[in-house]
């Protein structure tokens, strides 16, 4: 089943509630929540406090995204402010395993993220671990960015990966992801796409989701 995580560094942050309301009502199943740190990447976005604010304006999943060096530090209060999903970036720690079962024993199901150029090899040790994989479609810090096109056979080979080991794995994709990208990774086997501008920028929100979720 194809699940919609629309990302909120698209929506308005005066309105942040609101915006996840609108989304949600539209049968969006998480809300993606970037978390950059200016270090990591070049942007800065929110905070485990907008996260806690947030949280009872809806029961979707809260999907924390970590775009951070030392995610490691994040992961209490993330899980604290209630968060669901926490991901952190491969290329971010040294001790990745043990963030794996740090994220676990705080009550969140575990991601990892995967930058354009990072081989899929990083990933061989924590498959077994890991709840789901974030194949990134664009370079990290900015929404808006154009799909590599390059991308939906790394999706593939993950996910045929996943299925030779009889690993139920979500499969998550973002950047660049919009109606007419949307076919090639659900194709290649990513079944959470997570989508920004795509949907909070078009002029018939419903119509955006809808074909992003089924073309």
């Amino acid at each position: 089943m194809i699940k919609l995580a629309p990302s909120i560094l698209s929506a308005d942050f005066g309105n942040l509630a609101a915006e996840i309301k609108k989304v949600t009502a539209l049968g969006a199943e998480y809300i993606h929540i970037d978390v950059m740190d200016g270090s990591f990447v070049p942007n800065i976005t929110v905070g485990s406090p907008v996260v806690k604010k947030l949280r009872p304006v809806t029961e979707a999943v809260f999907d924390v995204h970590l775009m951070t060096e030392h995610p490691e530090t994040q992961v209490a209060a993330f899980a604290e402010a209630g968060a669901d999903i926490i991901t952190f970036h491969i290329e971010a720690t040294r001790h990745a395993h043990r963030l794996v079962q740090t994220i676990r024993e705080a009550g969140c199901k575990v991601g990892v993220a995967l930058n354009p150029g990072t081989p899929l090899t990083m990933l061989d040790e924590l498959l077994t671990d890991i709840d789901m994989a974030l194949i990134m479609t664009v370079n990290p810090g900015f929404g808006g960015q154009k799909f590599i096109a390059t991308m939906p056979e790394k999706i593939a080979i993950l996910r045929h990966t996943a299925e030779d080991n009889g690993l139920n794995l979500d499969i998550e994709v973002d950047g660049g992801i919009n109606g007419e990208t949307a076919g090639t990774v659900r194709e290649a086997g990513a079944n959470i796409l997570v989508a920004g501008s795509a949907i909070y920028e078009a002029p018939d929100m419903a119509a955006a989701m809808e074909q992003i979720r089924n073309g």
